[in-house]
């Protein structure tokens, strides 16, 4: 924000006697650091950085205020010269809480313009001067006291005026020459034949003053900030006004900021008054906030005197009272960010100087705390999938409602996880699944030409409840494309279904999720990282050493029937086989045909044996013997 030094001094005549370098360092040490200094229509002006939560401070009477307290000097008196109130008008209808109060007056121009000095301000501001004294002077009124104000060409309102919502696909054109359509949460100014400006915002056409401009009715209100917030996000209109009434402006500057417009028109253009009125009252003030003195020492990092922070908030405009031990503060009204008791303490450090805060390290209570459980367990699985060749993936944590429906679990209904004020409808969803970002994923990798996928994912997930979504941490794996193929000995063929069964097998479930088919050869599964193996478990076998002497393979192919378990039947066959010497037992083919007997399927199952010894035909061959008499226990036959 531009800060014109002339405009400042005349709110703060102390200011007048600092040097510019002074004042700009005095500034950042109160929190507004100069980001520049130019020289526009003879006077200084200073680029000022105001925080969002400091919209007291947008302008030269709150940057003055900010001064004075530092300094300790006084403000200049702001008196205007009172204005009669009367009986309305106009009528004035407040109709939504979001406006509990609106100044007004009706006047009526005479001849004059915007004096020289004034459009020489608001060139040096950056705002050009438009040459009508009604418009010149709310912008005069808005740089040098921060209230926004408004002034309606009187003779095109038609009737009374209602401060109400919109409703739904009412059509306004604004200052700007843009045709909007109004939402029925946006707040409008508005009369007996339609909305004519935007609540807080920005005017209309239909009503702004011209050259032709005879008669004007005046607006100085108070607007709820998220409401005009909420408008201005929605429009895309971000304005001196809105900025201005969206962080906090001060309500009882209503009046005065009315009366204020009212004498510079006066002045200007020779107006006379033909009545004035408020409408409503002053919003509820909030509570005091009281502010212990254990609090202020233990923000300070030492002890600081209860003396010293009254006198600090009450150069702020706080109304301060003293009670053992404790402060019971009142923020002025046009502070509202003062809201809890650390605020205030904040504050007492701030005017007292951050020169002045000790550096000291933070005390040290005991060594670090071990890592948590559930945090190493997580990083155990993730090592031991990295290792077995999938690549862990980070996606978003809201989903669309289309995307969350494809994965829907009974008990977990998505209004349970919508959000209020989602960034779009994509994101609209707190995830309850961690397969529908997944399969998108690899689905996008396969569409760039990637012949395998491996993904996986350990992050949290969302179950509705009756306390809102309760989050969990879950892990998500995703495998398809095409194994092998790399060489004859190594045929190239589909992931199916067991191979991430067996995936499941290799992390140490005691009890196999379900595997699903996510389409175009992909298949995945989920559960929560509660049920995996903690990280105390061993997932990674034990190592043995690699024998000297070669292995010894056989191959049986089974009839079995098509509900057999895989795991069931190789359970079986492990059973009397040598657990030292036996290697590996899987079903590497799957064979289904109308040739087959009904109900039958083929399996050919490989058996691996190796010892710190040569192997004997004979003994393996008894060995081979016993597996199938243990298949066949089940049911399963040799296939001829």
């Amino acid at each position: 924000m531009w800060i014109e030094r002339k405009a400042l001094a005349a709110e703060i005549p102390a200011a007048a006697a600092l040097e510019t370098r002074q004042l700009c360092e005095l500034l950042a040490a109160l929190g507004f650091p100069v980001d520049g200094v130019a020289a526009r229509e003879g006077a200084e002006v200073l680029d000022v950085d105001i925080t969002a939560n400091r919209g007291d401070a947008m302008s030269h009477r709150g940057m003055a205020r900010e001064v004075a307290a530092k300094l300790q000097q006084p403000l200049a008196p702001l008196a205007p010269p009172p204005v009669t109130e009367g009986a309305p008008r106009v009528q004035v209808r407040l109709e939504s809480p979001a406006c509990p109060l609106y100044a007004t007056a009706l006047l009526s121009l005479g001849e004059g313009t915007t004096p020289l000095e004034t459009q020489a301000f608001l060139r040096a501001l950056e705002a050009s001067p438009k040459h009508l004294p009604a418009v010149d002077a709310s912008n005069d009124l808005l740089h040098r006291y921060g209230h926004p104000t408004h002034a309606f060409d009187a003779d095109r309102i038609r009737g009374a005026v209602s401060i109400r919502q919109a409703k739904a696909g009412e059509a306004l054109v604004t200052l700007d020459g843009v045709a909007r359509t109004l939402a029925a949460e946006d707040l409008v100014i508005a009369d007996e034949a339609g909305p004519i400006a935007l609540a807080g915002v920005m005017g209309g056409e239909g009503t702004k003053v011209t050259e032709s401009t005879r008669r004007v009715l005046l607006e100085s209100a108070w607007f709820e900030p998220k409401s005009v917030k909420a408008t201005a996000r929605r429009h895309s209109l971000h304005t001196d006004a809105s900025h201005r009434f969206g962080r906090g402006a001060d309500p009882a500057m209503a009046a005065v900021a009315r009366d204020l417009l009212v004498h510079r028109l006066q002045s200007w253009a020779g107006a006379t008054l033909e009545g004035a009125w408020t409408v409503g009252g002053l919003p509820p003030v909030p509570a005091p906030v009281s502010v212990p003195e254990t609090l202020l020492t233990r923000v300070a990092g030492e002890a600081r005197p209860l003396a010293e922070g009254v006198e600090a908030l009450r150069r702020l405009g706080c109304a301060v009272e003293t009670q053992p031990g404790t402060l019971v503060v009142q923020p002025p009204s046009w502070r509202h960010d003062l809201a809890i008791p650390e605020d205030l303490a904040e504050e007492v450090l701030r005017l007292r100087g951050y020169e002045h805060i000790p550096s000291v390290l933070p005390p040290l209570e005991g060594p670090p705390l071990p890592l948590a459980a559930e945090y190493l367990q997580r990083q155990a699985v993730a090592r031991r999938l990295a290792h077995l060749g999938f690549h862990q993936t980070v996606t978003y944590g809201f989903i669309s409602p289309d995307a969350d429906a494809a994965f829907a679990v009974a008990g977990n209904p998505a209004e349970g996880r919508t959000l209020l004020n989602p960034l779009g409808q994509e994101y609209s969803v707190m995830r309850g699944t961690l397969l529908s970002s997944l399969r998108s994923a690899a689905e996008q990798n396969l569409r760039q030409g990637a012949r395998e996928i491996r993904l996986f994912e350990l992050a949290p997930t969302y179950t509705s409840g009756p306390q809102g979504p309760a989050e969990q941490f879950t892990l998500g794996l995703v495998w398809g494309g095409t194994l092998g193929g790399e060489d004859y000995l190594n045929p190239a063929r589909p992931v199916r279904e067991a191979d991430l069964s067996g995936m499941a097998r290799d992390l140490g479930l005691a009890r196999l999720p379900e595997v699903r088919a996510l389409g175009e050869g992909l298949f995945g599964f989920e559960l929560p990282v509660a049920d995996l193996p903690q990280a105390g478990a061993r997932i990674i076998p034990t190592f043995r050493a690699f024998s000297r002497f070669p292995s010894v393979e056989r191959d049986l192919s089974l009839l079995v029937d098509l509900g057999q378990s895989h795991e069931t039947l190789t359970a079986a066959m492990r059973a009397v086989l040598p657990a030292g010497i036996l290697q590996d037992l899987r079903c590497v083919d799957v064979f289904r045909h109308k040739s087959l007997p009904e109900g039958s399927q083929a399996w050919l199952m490989r058996l691996r044996f190796q010892a710190d010894r040569t192997l004997v035909g004979d003994e393996v061959d008894g060995w081979v013997a016993s597996a199938l008499a243990a298949a066949e226990a089940l049911g399963a036959k040799l296939r001829a």
